[in-house]
């Protein structure tokens, strides 16, 4: 099922993933084609994408879909293709406003803490494994973003709503 949480772009990439581990990599269009759209998309999801990765993306689905030798290769684009049609703004959030609307992609995520709802426990502090949150008892605590691996383990904690993604 997917809705609101489900990302478009993350869902292009599953499918491309399972594309390749599926091809039989006999014809370059196939095993090249969807390799290219691959590393587009991971970079998209990386927060390194440009302008020019949609476009590219929608013309090598092209190319793949009338030059692929077999079923997989001709239809491997469509997942791509079809996201970009109904979707195409999310992949566009994730280009120029560096956002992942749906909060999946890791790298365009940031967590903070609402200093209003955070009532200074450090039960959030305790589970960061990786030291990231501060701050002193029954005062609002701070994540340094530069620390932040993401793992989300201070907002499963936070019993106050104190820690959004975004």
């Amino acid at each position: 099922v997917m809705d609101e949480t489900s990302c478009m772009v993350d869902v292009a990439k599953f499918f491309l993933n399972f594309t390749q581990k599926e091809s039989c990599g006999k014809c370059i269009p196939c095993r090249e084609g969807t390799k290219r759209m691959l590393e587009i998309l991971e970079r998209i999801c990386d927060g390194k994408g440009t302008e020019n990765d949609i476009p590219t993306l929608e013309r090598l689905g092209g190319v793949i879909k009338s030059t692929a030798l077999c079923g997989l290769g001709q239809t491997a684009p469509n997942p791509i293709l079809a996201t970009l049609k109904y979707f195409r703004d999310e992949f566009e959030a994730h280009i120029t406003e560096k956002k992942c609307v749906a909060g999946v992609c890791a790298a365009l995520l940031e967590f903070k803490i609402v200093a209003d709802n955070c009532i200074g426990c450090g039960a959030c502090a305790r589970v960061c494994p990786v030291g990231a949150i501060t701050g002193e008892k029954k005062k609002p605590h701070e994540i340094d973003v530069t620390k932040c691996i993401k793992c989300g383990s201070c907002i499963e904690k936070c019993k106050f709503n104190a820690i959004v993604k975004g």
